[in-house]
């Protein structure tokens, strides 16, 4: 464990001096990114060692999965609270379970996923199962592909105003994954102009989350506020989940 805490210490360390350089050349301020490790395929065991790191948001994307490792790490850790995202398409019967556990959905991509969401932190809040309401981020589908999930450009500001009316969400900002085939540097132009409309209409949308591994640099040239990193961080993904 000790050699693995090493090495995730180093990685953490490389990336956070790519935000940081990244930074330097926009004139930005590294501490308005934020590193958030995408921990899915990998044990509990990590995800606690990156905590203890200081790394205390973290992400998956799939509930049955994450679901357990966030009660898992809740038992390993002490006085250390996790703050989970979760990123990947989420379909509306597993809003129930993820208001249990995610203090952050950023994968928001239609109203009736809204109106779920909303239902289920709820009855999240009434049974005691959370505290406050959900941060939520809209995904852009930024060229239109339904099977990737995401709001079509054209629909982003319905949605952000349904979000917005709910008192059980927080409509927190926009996030995108860049499209096979498209330039990062041409999405995340794409992106910012969308964000930046958003928070026209609503101001306390400020979030933008965009980036990955291999291109949280162009991200960040184009106002990325937080970078998703798997792969960067943890190494290559397990064929099959610990």
């Amino acid at each position: 464990m000790t050699g693995r805490r090493e090495w995730l210490a180093a990685n953490i360390r490389t990336v956070q001096d790519r935000i940081a350089a990244a930074c330097a050349q926009v004139n930005r301020d590294p501490s308005d990114v934020m590193l958030l490790p995408v921990t899915k395929r990998f044990p509990a065991s990590d995800a606690v060692l990156l905590a203890e790191l200081g790394l205390v948001q973290l992400a998956e994307n799939k509930d049955q999965e994450a679901g357990p490792k966030a009660r898992s790490v809740g038992e390993l850790l002490s006085g250390v609270d996790v703050r989970w995202h979760m990123v990947g398409q989420l379909q509306r019967n597993k809003a129930r379970s993820v208001a249990r556990w995610a203090a952050v959905v950023q994968s928001v991509d239609s109203p009736r996923l809204a109106d779920a969401l909303a239902r289920a932190v709820d009855a999240a809040l009434t049974a005691g199962d959370r505290n406050s309401p959900l941060d939520v981020l809209i995904q852009v589908s930024l060229d239109g592909d339904a099977n990737r999930g995401g709001c079509p450009i054209g629909e982003v500001a319905a949605l952000a105003d349904g979000v917005a009316q709910k008192g059980e969400l927080n409509l927190s900002g926009l996030m995108a994954v860049a499209p096979l085939g498209w330039s990062a540097d041409h999405a995340f132009d794409l992106l910012a102009k969308v964000s930046e409309r958003t928070r026209n209409d609503h101001p306390g949308a400020t979030e933008m989350s965009a980036g990955m591994s291999s291109d949280l640099e162009s991200a960040i040239a184009h106002g990325s506020t937080c970078v998703r990193v798997g792969t960067a961080l943890l190494g290559d993904r397990p064929l099959i989940s610990p």
